[in-house]
């Protein structure tokens, strides 16, 4: 079963269950290990993500006539380091990236943030899907400057819901 998500609300997200397939269409932040740590350096936080979804990807420079190049999913326990403190701070409702995140933060997770995996070879695939990609926060920062891409049809699969039930297991 497929579950179309358009602008997703933490309500919507409720009725998620461990691997089920969805089709997200929406406005999604990307950022990777290098934005995470500025960010949280921050005096005051500049970007408003409460209610938001992330996506741990790196852009590859756009094609023509295409609104991103490639967007496959970074190895999100990259960012364990980051991601208590990041979701206290922002409120995000939603992560997409790939494998397996620690203990402590699936624990942390639970009743807050669902965690969306991107599927292999989804890189070609996220750029097609990207409709609108523009930086809007650490343009020096290249692939790992913070983006705001608007999705139609991401193909995701939960890989760990709300209640704590997570694909990879704990």
């Amino acid at each position: 079963m497929k579950i179309n998500l358009i602008n997703p609300h933490i309500d919507d997200l409720r009725t998620l269950k461990v691997r089920d397939f969805i089709s997200l269409t929406g406005t999604v932040y990307i950022l990777r290990d290098m934005a995470h740590k500025k960010l949280l350096e921050e005096k005051v936080f500049p970007l408003n993500l409460k209610g938001k979804i992330i996506y741990y990807a790196g852009p590859t420079p756009n094609r023509k006539n295409q609104a991103s190049g490639a967007l496959g999913p970074t190895t999100s326990s990259r960012m364990d380091k980051f991601c208590k403190e990041f979701i206290k701070k922002t409120g995000i409702i939603g992560i997409i990236g790939k494998g397996a995140r620690s203990k402590e933060v699936n624990a942390y997770m639970r009743g807050k943030v669902v965690y969306f995996a991107a599927l292999g070879g989804l890189g070609a695939l996220g750029g097609n899907c990207a409709k609108n990609s523009k930086i809007i926060l650490y343009p020096e920062l290249g692939p790992e400057a913070v983006y705001e891409v608007q999705f139609e049809n991401l193909p995701l699969i939960v890989a760990q819901d709300l209640k704590g039930n997570n694909i990879y297991g704990e």
